[in-house]
Parts: structure tokens; sequence; C-alpha cells
């Protein structure tokens, strides 16, 4: 039987790759992004009640209604701005899917997508398994400024959709004020969609503020946001997300929605609703990621490593020019067999794999895990 692979370009994610390296090695594992904590104990607990009061069947195809209901109050909260629970939110099994079933519902053969790089590596699959075309815009280090110019003139009549994250995986920097009005400037009058990758919108530094696509009015017409609840609850494995948007786009999203997924773990959604009616449980999270990423950088002050502090997510870029001229995935393996320390080479996620000599390490971790890795990093 002979297979035409509609990806032939993907092989295993560079996520496992350093995961099963650091499984393989013993090393301390700061490649993949998730927390090394327990997610709170109240939390579980509501999870736990709500099995047991009879969430047990499917829920709606949109999602519980006390979930978006919460959802819609926090957007109220934060950014004064306004999304129907019934209408325009619906909850998915993380902003992967959601990613993905918001590419599917819109992007044809041809259509062209603008991504920014280094991009998360679930972007250009999901528009490419589509028939649709990458349009990349590289950025570099350390800065990862963009370069506007360049973006306007790359859009066309052929432009159905551009891909935006911030805070940025993996870069660890934020978009300014100033970068969402050029972006609502460029796509006012035209028919592109943006989607918005926000799920770190509650891990911004150094009183720094989110800017949110729902904050600017003609942007927030044309725009999907997605979000998790495991980024922002330290459940990942949960896998509990959303997306809010206008009702038109909405629609189209369900419409496939409710065929890749249906609806998402109940219990968890009915947990996570009563949860959120104390607002503390994501208004904090700055000042506990912040702290970390100070704990960190502090402990790593002396070591050969540069870096320029992250503004937001909970991983940090370390430059180690200073140290080798081995391409990054090389460096990245050799540090996890011979340092046991385990990070993620930025160039797999690069156009044409530009290797700027920087590796990301997340410090989700718990204090004790930053000193033992700070003790490694420090004796390269």
């Amino acid at each position: 039987m002979h297979i035409t692979s509609k990806l032939p370009e993907i092989e295993t994610t560079i996520f496992t790759i350093m995961s099963a390296l650091a499984n393989e090695h013993k090393a301390l594992n700061l490649s993949q992004g998730f927390p090394n904590y327990p997610s709170s104990q109240k939390l579980n607990d509501l999870v736990t009640n709500a099995m047991n009061n009879g969430c047990n069947q499917y829920a709606p195809m949109a999602g519980n209604l006390d979930l978006r209901l919460a959802i819609a109050n926090k957007y109220q909260l934060l950014y004064k701005s306004t999304y129907h629970p019934e209408k325009e939110i619906t909850v998915t099994a993380g902003a992967t899917q959601a990613i993905y079933t918001i590419i599917s519902a819109f992007i044809r053969p041809k259509d062209e997508v603008i991504i920014f790089k280094p991009a998360y590596d679930c972007y250009q699959p999901a528009v490419e398994v589509n028939g649709g075309i990458i349009i990349p815009m590289q950025l570099s280090a350390p800065n990862y400024k963009i370069n506007w110019e360049e973006v306007a003139s790359k859009i066309s009549s052929k432009t159905k959709m551009i891909i935006i994250n911030s805070p940025h995986n993996p870069s660890g920097t934020i978009w300014s004020k100033a970068d969402m009005q050029v972006l609502e400037k460029l796509t006012k009058n035209t028919n592109i969609i943006v989607l918005s990758d926000e799920v770190y919108e509650h891990i911004v530094f150094d009183n720094e503020r989110h800017q949110s696509v729902c904050l600017f009015s003609d942007l927030k017409q044309r725009s999907f946001i997605t979000a998790s609840f495991g980024k922002t609850f330290h459940n990942t494995g949960w896998k509990i997300g959303y997306c809010c948007a206008p009702e038109e786009l909405m629609l189209e999203f369900r419409k496939v929605h409710q065929f890749n997924v249906f609806s998402v773990n109940h219990p968890a959604q009915k947990g996570i609703a009563d949860f959120m009616q104390d607002a503390n449980t994501y208004l904090n999270l700055n000042e506990f990621f912040q702290h970390k990423r100070d704990l960190f950088l502090n402990l790593i002050s002396e070591s050969r490593f540069e870096f320029k502090p992250s503004k937001g997510t909970y991983f940090q870029v370390l430059d180690y020019s200073n140290i080798t001229n081995e391409h990054d995935v090389d460096f990245a393996k050799r540090l996890t067999k011979d340092y046991k320390i385990a990070a993620i080479p930025l160039s797999v996620f690069n156009e044409k794999g530009k290797d700027d000599k920087v590796l990301r390490f997340c410090f989700a971790k718990t204090e004790d895990t930053l000193i033992k890795a700070a003790e490694i990093l420090n004796n390269i």
C-alpha cells in the first residue's frame, strides 16, 4: 500500500526528543513547558465534587455554561471587553485543538497565512494539512522585534489569516500596544482573520500589561483568542482550553468543533468554573512566576550564558555563544547527556533552521529544581 503523506516534512517533535533524552540520561528537564509542582488542591477537590454530583456525561458542545460565564466575567474584569457566553465562547480540548479547529474552519488550499518565527510548532502543520501556504516572518534574537514594513509587503489578496502569539513562546517577549495598533491598521477593511494565541496572558512581568486583541475594537471583530487553563492553573495534562470570537466567526468554528471534538471533559470544566469564582486564582500569576524568573536569573547571573529577562511566559532564552559555536540542537543534546540538564533549541522553530545560538529553559519549576539547574549552568 502506497501512502502519500499530507505532512511529509513532519518528524518527531523536539519536545518529545528532548524529554526522552532527559529521561534516558536522568537529566533535569527544563525543556517541555509544564510545571513540576501540583495544581491547587482546592481545584482538584472541586473537580472531584463535580464528578460526585453528576457531571459525568457530555457537556454541551460549546462547553459547560457555568465555565463560559466565568470566562465572560474574566474578560469583563480584565479588559472591559464583552464576549457572549452562549454565542462567542467555546471550551476546547486545550488551546492546540482550538488553533487547529480555527485553521481548519477557514483555511482553504492556496490561502496564505502569515506567521512570526520562531513559532510554536503546531501552527505550520495545521495550515499545511489544510492546503494553506505559510508566509513566514523571521524574528531575530535577542529582541525578536517585528519589521512591520516587511509584514505590510507580504499582505496580499491571498492573505487569509495572520497568527500572532503574545506573550510569545519560545522567545519570552511580548507585543506592545504600538504593535497591536499597527496590526489593526494593516488588517482594517480586509477579510483577514487574526488568530491570537494568548495562552500566557496571565504571565506578564515587570508591570507590563498584556495587549489582548480584545482591547482593540477593529481587531476584536476579526480575531479569535485562544487560551489555556492548563497554563493558568498548573495542570497541562487536563487539556482544557477555550476560544473567544465574534458570533459570525464562532459559528464557523463550531461547525468543525462539533465533529472533531464535540465536547471536552465535563467535571474538569465544572471544577474550573467553580474555582474561577475567586478571581485571585488567576490574577496573582504574574507575581508568582516573576519570582521564579528572578530567582532563576539571579542564580545564573555569574554563568557564561547571556540573556535578556523574559517579559512573559514561563520560559527564559539563554544565549550560549560565549561557550561554544555548536549548532543549538547539538549543544542541547550535549547538555542533556554530559551535564544532565535539558533545554529546547530555538532553531527548530525558525525559518530554514536559523541558528541564533540560544536555548529555551522552562522556569515553571520548584525552587529546588531551579537551584539545581543553576548549579549545573554555572559550571558550563
